[in-house]
C-alpha cells in the first residue's frame, strides 16, 4: 500500500486504434493498447515484436570504425601477433569476454583474457595489465565493457606498442581514447541506429562482423547468444529493438543449447528443467557470475564461461556458488549498517539524494546496497568505501532520473567515474567527500522531479477479472523476454472482494494467498502478495478494494492462471 499508482485512461481515439489492432492480429484490444504504448502501432511491426528475427540483426559494418577494427584484427592474426581479451569484472564484462574469447579461440590459438582485480586494479584499464600484456608480449588488446574514458592508459600502451580496439557502450567523455578503433553506440558522432546495447553486445557486433569479412557462417555465432542475453538482463538495457532479437535468441540457446559454463551455473542455481526467463537471470544467473568479482577475482568467472568439461564447471560453478553466499552474508551486513546511519539522518528525508561513506565496507558489494538503500528511501544514492586511501564506490538511481548528469556535475572533484543513466562508478579522495555530498545533493534538488522522489507503479490498463482468459496468458506471454522499454505488463481491477478464503501464509507470516472476486463478474481469482501480510486485516474486512498486479502461470498447477499482487489500496468509496 505504499506505491502511487500511475494510470491513464486511454482516449476513445486511442481506444479505436487499439480495436482496430486488436482485429487485426487477433488479440484483445487490451494487449493492443500495450503494444501501441511500446510504439508498434502496425501489423507487420507486431508481428517483427512477437517473432524477433535474426535476419534482422543491424549491418555492423553501419557502427562507426567497424571497418577498421576488423582490419586490425585481421592484420594481427595474420602477422601472427599475441591479442589479449580485456574486460571489466561484472556481468556484462564477463560475459562479453568469453564471447569474443570463446569465439576467435575457434580460428586463432595466439590469444588470452585478462579480467582485473577490482581491490589491486579498480575499475577499467589498469597501468598492472598493460604491463603484463607487455611482458605478454600483447600487440592487440581488444577491451570490453570498458576502456572509453582510460585516456591516459591507452596513450600508455601506445609507448608499450600495444593497440587498443575498444568495445564500449558507456558515455563517452569530449576526449576520447588514442585506440586503433572505438566501437561505442553512445559516441556522439555515432551513425548505428540502436544506442542501447550492452557491452557484451558491442563485442557481439565485433564478431558479427569478423565474421561477415571472413565468409564465416553466421551460424556459429548463435551458440554465443546465450551470453547476449545474460548480459542484456543483468546489464538492465532496454528490451527493445536490436536487443530484444539478441534477448529472444539467447534465451532461447539459454533453455535449449546453453554453453557447458551456464548449464553449471543454471545447474547450481537449482534451474535445470525449467523455463528461464530473463527475471531468473537477474535473480539466480547474474548473482553467481558477479560474485567472483565481488568477491575475490572475475577471472575465475571467465574460467567458467569458456569451459568445455561438465565435470570442472561444476566443481568451478560449486566454488562461485560459495562466493555468492559470502556475497549475501556480506551485503546484508552493510545494507543493515546502511539503514541505520539514513535513519539516523534527521535530515535525510528532506534531502533529495542519499550519500553513504563507511571505510570498512567491501569495495566489491557497494553497488548492491546502493541498489537496495534507493530502493528503500526512493532517492538517488550513492556508497563509499575506502580502499588504499581512496574512496570509491556506486552511485544509483530512481525510475526516470539520469544520475551520471549529476555525478558529472561534480567531476572536478572525483578521480575517475563512468557509467550511464541508472548506474555510475566513481573514485575520489577521502577528504572532498563532504564537498562532494554537498554539491552532489544540491544538484539533484536542483533538477529531479517531485514525481522521481516517490514510489510509483505504472499501470498498463484496468481490466476485470472476466477479461483473465487463457487465451489472454498466453498472448501475453508472446511480450516476452521483459526489461526497461518492454516491462512485465502491470494491470489493475477496481473494486474486488475477499472471497472469503484468503489467508496469511509464510514462515514468518509474511505473505497472503488470496482468493478474490471482483464486482462485475462471479469469476473467481487467485492470487499471491508477497511480503504484504499487512494488508490482511483490511482485506479480511468485507470492504472493497483495488489490486494491481502480473498475469502468471501457477508453476504447481500449470493450467491455472495466478496474479502476482504488487499493490493493494482500499477502494475510493472505502478511504
Amino acid at each position: 500500500m505504499n506505491s502511487k499508482w500511475n494510470y491513464e485512461q486511454p482516449s476513445p481515439e486511442r481506444r479505436q486504434a487499439a480495436k482496430e489492432l486488436a482485429d487485426k492480429i487477433g488479440m484483445s484490444p487490451v494487449l493492443a493498447e500495450l503494444l501501441l504504448k511500446r510504439g508498434i502501432r502496425t501489423e507487420s511491426a507486431a508481428k517483427r515484436f512477437f517473432r524477433p528475427m535474426l535476419s534482422e540483426l543491424i549491418d555492423p559494418f553501419l557502427m562507426n570504425d567497424m571497418d577498421v577494427a576488423v582490419d586490425r584484427l585481421n592484420d594481427a592474426m595474420g602477422r601472427k601477433e599475441r591479442i589479449m581479451v580485456y574486460g571489466d569484472y561484472d556481468v556484462d564484462g564477463c560475459t562479453a569476454v568469453a564471447l569474443v574469447y570463446k569465439f576467435l579461440q575457434q580460428f586463432y590459438s595466439n590469444i588470452e583474457y585478462y579480467i582485473p582485480d577490482r581491490y589491486e586494479e579498480g575499475y577499467g584499464i589498469s597501468r598492472k595489465g598493460l604491463d603484463y600484456a607487455k611482458e605478454q608480449d600483447v600487440r592487440l588488446i581488444i577491451v570490453l565493457d570498458c576502456g572509453i574514458k582510460a585516456v591516459s592508459e591507452i596513450a600508455y600502451a601506445r609507448e608499450l606498442g600495444i593497440d587498443f580496439i575498444i568495445c564500449d557502450h558507456h558515455v563517452p567523455d569530449d576526449v576520447m581514447p588514442c585506440a586503433v578503433a572505438i566501437l561505442n553506440p553512445k559516441r556522439e558522432d555515432s551513425t548505428y541506429p540502436f544506442k542501447d546495447l550492452c557491452g557484451c553486445g558491442v563485442g557481439f557486433k565485433f564478431m558479427q562482423a569478423f565474421a561477415k569479412n571472413n565468409g564465416i557462417p553466421f551460424s556459429q555465432l548463435i551458440p554465443l547468444l546465450d551470453f547476449c542475453a545474460v548480459s542484456i538482463a543483468a546489464d538492465i538495457v532496454p528490451v527493445m529493438g536490436e536487443n530484444r532479437i539478441l534477448a529472444y535468441h539467447g534465451l532461447k540457446q539459454l533453455n535449449q543449447n546453453p554453453s557447458v559454463g551456464l548449464k553449471a551455473i543454471i545447474e547450481i542455481c537449482g534451474l535445470t528443467g525449467r523455463e528461464i526467463t530473463m527475471s531468473d537471470i537477474i535473480f539466480k544467473i547474474g548473482p553467481r557470475i558477479n560474485a567472483s568479482g565481488r568477491v575475490q577475482n572475475g577471472t575465475e568467472t571467465v574460467d567458467l564461461l569458456v569451459e568445455k568439461d561438465i565435470k570442472r564447471a561444476l566443481a568451478e560453478a560449486t566454488h562461485i556458488n560459495e562466493y555468492n553466499e559470502q556475497r549475501k552474508d556480506i551485503d546484508k551486513q552493510m545494507s543493515e549498517e546502511a539503514n541505520q546511519i539514513v535513519e539516523r539522518l534527521e535530515s535525510q528525508e528532506h534531502q533529495p539524494a542519499i550519500v553513504l561513506y563507511n571505510e570498512g565496507w567491501k569495495k566489491g558489494i557497494v553497488g548492491i546496497v546502493a541498489s537496495r538503500v534507493a530502493e528503500i528511501y526512493y532517492r538517488p544514492t550513492v556508497v563509499l568505501s575506502c580502499n588504499d586511501g581512496m574512496a570509491s564506490g556506486s552511485a544509483r538511481s530512481v525510475a526516470g532520473y539520469d544520475i551520471y548528469d549529476a555525478i558529472k556535475s561534480c567531476r572536478d572533484l572525483l578521480e575517475n567515474f563512468g557509467g550511464h543513466t541508472y548506474a555510475v562508478g566513481l573514485s575520489l579522495r577521502v577528504e572532498n567527500i563532504p564537498e562532494f555530498r554537498r554539491r552532489f545533493q544540491q544538484y539533484v534538488s536542483e533538477h529531479i522531479l517531485p514525481e522521481q522522489t516517490e514510489a510509483l507503479l505504472d499501470i498498463e490498463a484496468e481490466v476485470d477479472f472476466k477479461d483473465i482468459t487463457k487465451k489472454l496468458q498466453n498472448d501475453l506471454k508472446k511480450f516476452a523476454p521483459h526489461g526497461p522499454e518492454n516491462p512485465k505488463p502491470v494491470f489493475c481491477t477496481r473494486h474486488v472482494y475477499d472471497y472469503g478464503t484468503s489467508k496469511v501464509v509464510g514462515k514468518q507470516q509474511e505473505h497472503i494467498k488470496l482468493e478474490l472476486v471482483d464486482s462485475r463478474s462471479s469469476n473467481v481469482m487467485n492470487g499471491i502478495a508477497f511480503g504484504q501480510s499487512a494488508a490482511a486485516r483490511y482485506i479480511k474486512s468485507k470492504r472493497s478494494f483495488d489490486i494491481a498486479y502480473t498475469i502468471e502461470e501457477n508453476i504447481y498447477k500449470r493450467s491455472e492462471v495466478q496474479l502476482q499482487i504488487e499493490d493493494i489500496k482500499p477502494s475510493e468509496d472505502e478511504k
